[in-house]
């Protein structure tokens, strides 16, 4: 507990506010200031996995880049991203969340003015991985710092503030990056998409170094290097074969190496097992599958990801290349999703989950599935001919379910997780969901590029372009289905519990000593 803040103390015993400030106004201050922080830092990140797919035009005619080197501008993101997401989370565990957090914003700062600066498409997927590697320092910090910081009585808004920022993060993406390519600052073209994050990144570093208090796991721990080893091996055994197949052409290493890596996943289960065992400091705590919340909601998050992953870079694809629009107009049509997404989440949490529970979650797979569908019929109805405004009500729809489920479904992993795993419980929650956003990216070679023969004349690619995209919809569609099938395994209705309890590496505001906070989550 650092020097700025004070031990809680009970409801009836806290004294009424008067005269300056105490160190407890203090402290709540301070808090409230380091989330707006993480939660630019997630924005921050969340808007450049996706600015990259609007500016894909613009790359590749100033590069040069091939098909394959602009999917790993996108995939070699997302894969260095889940590969070092876990291992993100353990590490700010044991040597300090706020440590973690600032170490890779300044990483990430430094990679994104190597990319803003890359000579070529290879330095810019070099530097994109490197990118990627550093975010997964940073990212698992922020549901971390949240848990440890926040009260439970408060998690619920602060997660649903969260789902916001997520929508918001995921859509506007396209939107600042298609202002940014368009107005071509000083000829840079493409490059201020990554130059942005600059300015951004410094002011989190010297904001961050201030105000964030640092937290860490209250018994020793010790990285698991074997465990590290076998995750980032077993990742990559699946998903490079997977985004380079179809460029190669299937060749049987790749499925050899795909089939493999199930028994790196497996070998990795055991050892992890033996080490909790042995030492008590694995790099997975496979005691979190016990919480039902948390392991139903690892394999939402994984489903979910794969869908995400597939739609969004399909849909810019479809409108930059295959309707021919420009990024700014390919941008600002997805506004109407942004705003749903944004709407929805705010009101899930706090006004719609305490009641319904996890019949929300469902009503948003439904609701993203009925939107992908008048998509799909709009798409086949219009052809090329489809405006801007005919989108905005399938968008429109699509936002509200994702909205939906984004913000209390991360509340509900993380609600039965003790707060000595819950970097490593952040860390999975994001790796899983990155490895299906990796799935789903390695995916569109297959439900997108492998509908569009190599050898179309250029009359007949918009053409072309639009089946493939009604194509992998149905695809987003059939996944969709999946997560609600999956969703029946979330715990069904929100019941008050009880939060406290020794050994727990408590934040500022958490209850001690006896005291009793109440705290709405999804239970069964």
């Amino acid at each position: 507990m650092t020097s700025s803040e004070s031990l809680p103390v009970t409801a009836a015993a806290r004294p009424e506010p008067t005269g300056p400030a105490t160190p407890q106004d203090r402290a709540d201050r301070r808090r409230w200031f380091a989330l707006a922080i993480v939660m630019t830092a997630a924005f921050m990140d969340l808007v450049d996995v996706t600015i990259v797919n609007i500016a894909i035009p613009s790359i590749t005619r100033d590069t040069g880049a091939s098909f394959t080197s602009i999917q790993w501008i996108t995939a070699g993101y997302a894969l260095a991203f889940a590969a070092g997401l876990i291992t993100g989370g353990r590490l700010g565990d044991i040597h300090g969340r706020k440590r973690l957090f600032l170490i890779g914003i300044g990483g990430f700062t430094i990679a994104s003015a190597l990319c803003g600066f890359a000579v070529n498409p290879e330095m810019l997927v070099a530097s994109r991985i490197l990118q990627g590697g550093m975010a997964a320092l940073m990212v698992p910090q922020v549901l971390s710092i949240v848990h440890a910081t926040f009260p439970a009585h408060e998690r619920g808004k602060v997660f649903g503030l969260f789902g916001a920022i997520v929508g918001l993060g995921a859509v506007s993406g396209p939107l600042l990056g298609a202002l940014l390519t368009e107005w071509n600052f000083f000829g840079l073209e493409w490059r201020p998409i990554f130059l942005i994050n600059l300015p951004v990144g410094i002011a989190g570093l010297v904001l961050g170094r201030k105000f964030i208090s640092e937290s860490k796991a209250p018994k020793a721990l010790r990285l698991d290097l074997t465990g590290v080893a076998l995750v980032t091996l077993g990742l990559l055994m699946l998903l490079y074969p997977l985004t380079r197949g179809r460029e190669l052409g299937w060749p049987l290493w790749g499925h050899l190496s795909m089939a493999a890596s199930l028994l790196v996943f497996a070998a990795l289960i055991v050892f992890e097992r033996r080490k909790a065992d042995r030492d008590g400091s694995p790099l997975i705590e496979l005691s979190l599958f016990r919480v039902k919340s948390f392991a139903a909601g690892t394999a939402v998050q994984l489903t979910f990801g794969i869908a995400l992953g597939i739609f969004f870079l399909v849909w810019t694809l479809y409108l930059q290349m295959g309707l021919g629009w420009s990024a700014l107009r390919a941008g600002s049509t997805g506004i109407p999703f942004s705003v749903a997404v944004s709407a929805a989440a705010g009101i899930s949490v706090q006004k719609l989950v305490p009641r319904f529970g996890r019949k929300v979650l469902q009503a948003g797979a439904l609701l993203m599935i009925a939107g992908l569908l008048l998509y799909i019929w709009e798409a086949g109805h219009y052809g090329l001919a489809i405006s801007p405004w005919q989108m905005a009500l399938p968008l429109v729809v699509m936002g509200v379910g994702m909205g939906l489920i984004v913000a209390p479904l991360t509340d509900a992993v993380l609600s039965g997780v003790p707060k000595e795993h819950s970097g490593s419980a952040s860390g999975l929650i994001n790796t899983v969901q990155q490895m299906g956003t990796a799935l789903g990216l390695g995916l569109v070679s297959v439900v997108f590029f492998g509908s569009i023969s190599d050898r179309l004349p250029p009359e007949a690619m918009g053409a072309a372009f639009v089946d493939a995209f009604q194509q992998s919809l149905w695809w987003v569609a059939g996944v969709l289905a999946v997560i609600f099938l999956v969703m029946f395994a979330l715990p069904a209705r929100p019941q008050v519990h009880l939060e406290g309890g020794a050994g727990e590496d408590t934040g500022p505001g958490e209850p001690q000593d006896g005291e009793i906070r109440k705290e709405p989550a999804l239970t069964s």
